[in-house]
């Protein structure tokens, strides 16, 4: 197929490599412009971008597309069969939609209709799924609301944060793609309507998420901060200051804490959590932490320097 590829972050980048190497036309990568990143701000190009530079496929990079007269020319130039859109980050507008003959398909990092929305991946696991998974869906003026055309499972271990899931999703959802595109063209793929009454969301995440609300039991926030990695994290404070949270585990049995309330019990460091859905108390132990303005320590090296006292609170 001749086909229009719209992405920006390394999420996307399998899609773009297998489609390219499955013998498809890549005729054109889209992608966002070029932004500042990094503590010297910086231009750096998306990953996207380097991908297509180095498979030596033109490059688009318009600053907006909804209006864009010279962009919708090159593109209806282009005759594309389809047009794949994975993480690109804009709005499709409705002119896009009707251009190629297969449509815009979307591959997004859910079994839709669950988890809607710019963060998928974070989201599965800060709510405590087991199961996630990739689907391919026809694009349509909503949010993640179009036709399914294929989907595929992965089990969450119990391990896993965004940073470790992302990219098995992203290979599991590359294969995907190549076989939808295969699908369509032959005729084998029945698009199905999404159950929108079992749809959940899944926006985009803000600094303020990873606040550690000791209200939330501590198997909520054990799946929050896995969630949250490698951005919001998860943190509180401690004595004023900021205390991030990198890694951390339900304690089993839970002791006797308020919500905030820590104890340290020689090298262990513990703070109480809300009640679980069995209304039982429940116990987060804080493996590996850091103060701001200071190093990454376990918790044996935080009691150490730091001399917390059962009794104190964090969150304060």
């Amino acid at each position: 197929m001749i086909l229009v590829f719209c992405g920006t972050p390394r999420f996307a980048v399998p899609t773009l490599e297998k489609l390219a190497e499955g013998g498809h036309s890549v005729a054109l990568a889209v992608t966002q412009p070029d932004r500042p990143r990094g503590r010297g701000m910086g231009v750096v190009a998306s990953p996207v971008k380097d991908a297509a530079t180095q498979q030596q496929i033109p490059i688009a990079q318009p600053a907006a597309i909804k209006n864009n007269a010279e962009f919708r020319d090159q593109l209806a130039a282009i005759r594309p069969d389809a047009i794949i859109v994975v993480g690109y980050g804009r709005i499709i507008p409705q002119w896009m939609i009707d251009l190629p003959r297969f449509g815009n398909l979307n591959l997004h990092a859910s079994l839709l209709p669950k988890f809607r929305g710019a963060a998928p991946i974070q989201w599965a696991i800060a709510s405590g799924e087991f199961i996630t998974g990739v689907t391919t869906m026809r694009i349509d003026a909503g949010l993640d609301t179009g036709d399914i055309l294929m989907q595929r499972e992965v089990p969450i271990a119990l391990e896993d944060t965004a940073a470790t899931l992302g990219p098995r999703l992203a290979d599991l959802g590359a294969n995907l793609m190549v076989q939808t595109l295969l699908g369509l063209e032959n005729g084998e793929i029945r698009p199905t309507k999404q159950n929108h009454s079992q749809a959940t969301l899944a926006p985009i995440l803000k600094k303020e998420d990873g606040r550690m609300d000791f209200a939330r039991s501590a198997n909520e926030l054990f799946n929050r901060l896995r969630g949250f990695q490698p951005w919001p994290g998860a943190f509180t404070t401690f004595k004023g200051k900021t205390l991030q949270v990198h890694r951390a585990q339900p304690a089993q049995p839970a002791l006797k804490l308020t919500p905030k309330e820590i104890a340290v019990a020689g090298s262990r460091l513990f703070v109480g959590c809300g009640k679980n859905n069995e209304d039982a108390e429940t116990t987060l132990e804080l493996v590996e932490i850091q103060l701001e303005g200071k190093r990454r320590m376990t918790a044996q090296e935080f009691i150490n320097g730091y001399r917390p006292q059962s009794g104190d609170h964090l969150g304060q």
